[in-house]
């Protein structure tokens, strides 16, 4: 009986050492973790953010590679079809790891099923704003005007299935306005023609509108977020103007390959939870007008399975299509 127990606890020992050696070695060796925007883009300044506590904590290197194209797609198949071994990460967004499967009729990666989630990191709310010649000076007023005129009143964002495009037609179904939705070639001459006068509305990440907000030259409507935001503390959100469901805050996740091992994912979502509630990294994302997240994978893929459905019912109720 004796020898036996022996025997067994010796299985037992053998069985699970490998499991702990990879945890206790992980990373043993540089770790990637890719980036589908070019460098600059809000994703890469949360993952350089990132990497560099993560560097910090393990005394490994993570390094950031910018793999573009494809609106994303590119750089999230290439993670999808990389060694499950946690080397090769993906810091996805809310149009890489939520809208997309809507979006393609044709997708070189699943979201669900290609990935583990390792944590949120981040979320990022917008602001819906006008030009200071649209005569409404709070929400209730522009949706006044924009039912007046029902042909008058357009609004622009970076492409069409992009999240800013999808906010202005989540708020459409739940304000019961019908803007005319323009699509650009990027933000920057999107937000040209809304100085311009060429189109009324936006609704765009705080960063990018906080400046021409404080100059005067755009007029703050309310935040897609749940809380107001800590740059604008006088708009209120969209919840508090009568539309809870109309919130649409961007979010920024780190993946990694299916079938990566547990012990390492629960090793690297214990880092990353650290590094997310460091007080110079949720400084840097403050700066962007980001709130840290860093919670657990169990947490995380509520999370995007959440995300994965609300948007799928926005892209079919837009019409939009991506190829």
């Amino acid at each position: 009986m004796r020898s036996e127990f022996i025997v067994s606890m010796s299985i037992c020992a053998l069985l699970g050492a490998p499991a702990v050696q990879a945890q206790s070695s992980y990373p043993s060796r540089p770790v990637t973790i890719v980036v589908t925007l070019a460098a600059g883009a809000t994703n890469d300044i949360v993952a350089r953010a990132l990497a560099h506590k993560l560097t910090e904590l393990t005394k490994q290197t993570f390094v950031v590679e910018n793999r573009t194209g494809g609106n994303g797609t590119i750089g999230a198949a290439h993670v999808a079809r990389a060694p499950a071994d946690g080397y090769t990460l993906l810091l996805g967004n809310t149009s890489t790891l939520a809208i997309h499967p809507s979006l393609f009729s044709k997708l070189d990666y699943d979201p669900v099923k290609d990935f583990t989630p390792v944590s949120i990191l981040a979320e990022s709310p917008s602001v819906m704003v006008v030009n200071p010649k649209v005569p409404a000076k709070t929400l209730k007023e522009f949706i006044a005007y924009a039912k007046a005129n029902p042909k008058g009143v357009a609004y622009g964002s970076p492409g069409s299935g992009s999240p800013f495009h999808l906010s202005g037609e989540l708020f459409n179904s739940q304000a019961g306005t019908t803007m005319l939705h323009v699509p650009y070639r990027g933000n920057a001459p999107a937000m040209t023609d809304l100085l311009g006068g060429q189109i009324q509305v936006m609704f765009d990440n705080t960063p990018n509108v906080l400046p021409q907000i404080q100059a005067g030259k755009l007029r703050p409507l309310a935040a897609t977020s749940r809380e107001r935001i800590p740059q604008l503390p006088d708009v209120p959100t969209l919840a508090e103007e009568g539309f809870p469901g109309a919130e649409s805050t961007s979010f920024f996740a780190l993946v990694a390959p299916r079938n990566t091992p547990p012990d390492l994912i629960a090793k690297l979502s214990e880092n990353v939870r650290q590094a997310m509630h460091d007080e110079t990294v949720r400084k840097r994302l403050d700066e962007l007008g980001a709130l840290a997240v860093g919670n657990t994978p169990e947490q995380a893929r509520r999370y995007l399975d959440a995300q994965v459905t609300k948007w799928s019912k926005v892209v079919k109720a837009s019409g939009a299509k991506a190829d």
